[in-house]
C-alpha cells in the first residue's frame, strides 16, 4: 500500500525525521531518517521493541522533545500542509492540544495530584474555545461521560489519586478530545492497565475514531493489538524504518527479517489475544489472523 494518496496530501507526512541527543558519552541518534505517513481517518502504528525510537519519533511530530539535550537535526512535519518543524512557538501552541493531541504511556503522570480532574479539563477546553466557566464545566462532564466515566457529574471533582488506572486513563483520552484534535498520537496507552481495562480502552479509542473522523497514530509494542486496529504499520529498529505498509501486508508477508524476528518472537506460535493480554495455545497466529482481509 502506497504511503501517500494521489488524489490529496495526507494529514501527516514525515520526511527524514532526524532526532539526536547530546549526552556525557556523546551524540546518541535516537532516530534517524524515518519517513512516513497518516491519511486522514486511519490508523497507523509505529512498531518496534523498546528503545527502537518510536516515543522520540512521535513526540519529534510536535517538537515536545526537551532542547537541549534532544535536537531535532533534520527532516520535514507537514501537519495539513504545514512544516512543523519550521513553525513559531504560537503557530505551535495552536496545533498542539487542538489539531493535533497526545495520550501518554503514563496517565498518572499527564495529571497534575493538587489539582481536581474537573478543573484540569475545564482548563483544557478553555485553552482551545473561548467559553464562560459553566459551559466548560458542562463540556468537561459530556466529556468525562463519553469516555465512560460513571456517575460524570459527581466525578468530576475527584482528584486523579481518587481514580482508578483505568478511570485515569480515560480521563487523560477525554483531555486530548477536548480540542477536538484531527490526529491522536497515542503512545503506549494501554501497557500500565490490567488486561481487562486495556480491551476496553481500545475499544474506546475506536469508538472515538469512528465518531470524531480522527487519524491515530498508535505507538505500540504489542503485536495483537497492532493486527487488532492498524490500517497500516511502520517498523522501527535502532530508530530507523525497516519496514512500512499494510498491516495485512507486513503481518502476512513481512519482507524485512527484523518484521519476522518480531514476529517469531511472539511466544505460542505467534498468537496473541487481546482478551487474555498474552498468547496462548487457542489464539490464532498474527499471520493466519490477518491472512484474509475482514
Amino acid at each position: 500500500m502506497s504511503d501517500s494518496s494521489p488524489l490529496s496530501d495526507p494529514l501527516l507526512r514525515v520526511e527524514g525525521l532526524t532526532t539526536r541527543f547530546r549526552t556525557d558519552d556523546g551524540t546518541l541518534l535516537a532516530v534517524e531518517d524515518v519517513s512516513f505517513d497518516v491519511e486522514r481517518g486511519e490508523t497507523v502504528c509505529l512498531v518496534g521493541e523498546s528503545g527502537s525510537g518510536k516515543t522520540v519519533a512521535s513526540e519529534s511530530i510536535t517538537r515536545l522533545i526537551e532542547e537541549p539535550p534532544g535536537e531535532i537535526a533534520g527532516g520535514a512535519v507537514r501537519f495539513d500542509g504545514r512544516d512543523l518543524l519550521s513553525a513559531s512557538e504560537s503557530e505551535l501552541r495552536a496545533v498542539r492540544g487542538g489539531r493535533i493531541a497526545h495520550v501518554f504511556q503514563n496517565p498518572r503522570g499527564a495529571l497534575n495530584p493538587v489539582y481536581t480532574i474537573g478543573w484540569q479539563l475545564i482548563e483544557a477546553v478553555r485553552l482551545h474555545a473561548d467559553v464562560p466557566k459553566d459551559r466548560a464545566r458542562a463540556r468537561a462532564i459530556d466529556l468525562l461521560d463519553r469516555v465512560g466515566i460513571p456517575d460524570p457529574g459527581g466525578r468530576i471533582d475527584d482528584y486523579p489519586h481518587e481514580l482508578s488506572g483505568g478511570q485515569t486513563q480515560r480521563v487523560a483520552i477525554a483531555m486530548a478530545l477536548a480540542g477536538e484534535p484531527d490526529l491522536l498520537i497515542a503512545d503506549e496507552p494501554t501497557t500500565a492497565l490490567d488486561v481487562t481495562t486495556q480491551a476496553q480502552v481500545l475499544d474506546l479509542l475506536e469508538e472515538i475514531q469512528s465518531e470524531f473522523g480522527m487519524a491515530v497514530l498508535f505507538v505500540t509494542h504489542d503485536l495483537g493489538v497492532v493486527a487488532e486496529i492498524a490500517d497500516r504499520v511502520v517498523v522501527l529498529y535502532a530508530g530507523s524504518v525497516m519496514e512500512r505498509g499494510g498491516v495485512f501486508d507486513v503481518f502476512g508477508r513481512p519482507s524485512h527479517p527484523y518484521t519476522r524476528a518480531l514476529l517469531d518472537s511472539v511466544p505460542g506460535g505467534r498468537g496473541v489475544s487481546r482478551d487474555t493480554g498474552a498468547s496462548t495455545p487457542h489464539s490464532p497466529p498474527i499471520r493466519d489472523a490477518l491472512s484474509t482481509p475482514p
